[in-house]
């Protein structure tokens, strides 16, 4: 027997102005704003813009996943495990910062090229997971697999980088459950997604305006739309109002558990930050190459 699509409605409505941020980087940040604090499990949602010259260079973390999505340009990474790499236009990357990583993350800039443009997801990590190994999953743009929820030639195209749209299933496994979609519309027209029942769910507007569930009301781009979450709603319903209209979809198990957060560092309590930054003030427990690892991208 079929379960009923009831969708989720709009609880809450952020406008995410563009702000500095880094080296010269622009930001506009919902999620982390002072008008959007707590979203467990999210943390922070920037949608950024890289100029030349600007960037993100060296700088720890602790007790998050980031989630890095390219929409324009590429970014270069590198970090104190050895790991590095490009993220080109279309393509993810979902680090596991765990116990601690030093990281650096630099725009690509070429004549012809576009500026690098994308979305940066923090995600806290169970407390259990806290103190792991980083580890990092990665997809180009042609890893990413597509649902197509009206069919091949219908009005819109989900690409699944976590979770399950449609019968098509991401390969990435995020500790914790995480669902991400990026939802490009050709024309107007609709789809409903199944979210998991009580999951923390939002939907950020890339480009042209949509509404959500049964309530008309149009929502334009740059809007971060926290939606509700009651038990008997099996998922949500969006429909574009224009043609060209993206959406991103993300949905998460909410922790509970509670955030102490300074800066990069997200722990559960004051004595783990505490603690955290003796770690990273003594080089160990993750943050051993803290004081002598340079990144090659970061000086450049």
């Amino acid at each position: 027997m079929a379960v009923a699509a009831i969708s989720r409605n709009v609880i809450k409505k952020v406008l995410a102005v563009e702000t500095p941020e880094g080296a010269g980087a622009l930001v506009r940040r919902s999620i982390g704003s002072m008008t959007l604090k707590n979203l467990t499990p999210f943390l922070m949602l920037d949608h950024f813009h890289v100029g030349n010259g600007a960037g993100f260079p060296d700088h720890p973390h602790r007790g998050q996943a980031t989630v890095t999505y390219m929409l324009e340009g590429s970014s270069r990474h590198e970090d104190s495990a050895g790991h590095k790499g490009t993220i080109v236009t279309g393509g993810v990357q979902w680090m596991c910062a765990g116990k601690g990583i030093i990281h650096a993350e630099m725009p690509v800039h070429a004549p012809g090229q576009p500026d690098p443009r994308g979305l940066q997801l923090w995600v806290d990590l169970p407390k259990q997971f806290k103190m792991v190994d980083p580890s990092y999953q990665e997809l180009g743009p042609e890893e990413i697999p597509t649902a197509y929820p009206g069919g091949v030639d219908g009005h819109v195209r989900i690409k699944v980088i976590s979770g399950k749209s449609h019968g098509v299933e991401s390969p990435v496994r995020p500790l914790g459950g995480c669902w991400f979609f990026h939802a490009i519309f050709r024309s107007k027209g609709q789809f409903f997604q199944e979210i998991p029942a009580e999951w923390t769910s939002f939907a950020y507007i890339l480009k042209g305006s949509l509404a959500i569930g049964s309530v008309t009301d149009a929502h334009a781009a740059f809007h971060t739309l926290v939606l509700s979450a009651e038990n008997d709603q099996t998922g949500v319903s969006v429909s574009a109002l224009e043609d060209g209209t993206e959406l991103v979809l993300v949905a998460g198990e909410p922790l509970d558990q509670t955030v102490f957060q300074y800066g990069p560092f997200v722990m559960t309590t004051r004595e783990e930050i505490q603690q955290t930054l003796l770690d990273y003030q003594t080089g160990k427990n993750g943050f051993e190459k803290a004081h002598t690892w340079q990144s090659e991208i970061g000086n450049q």
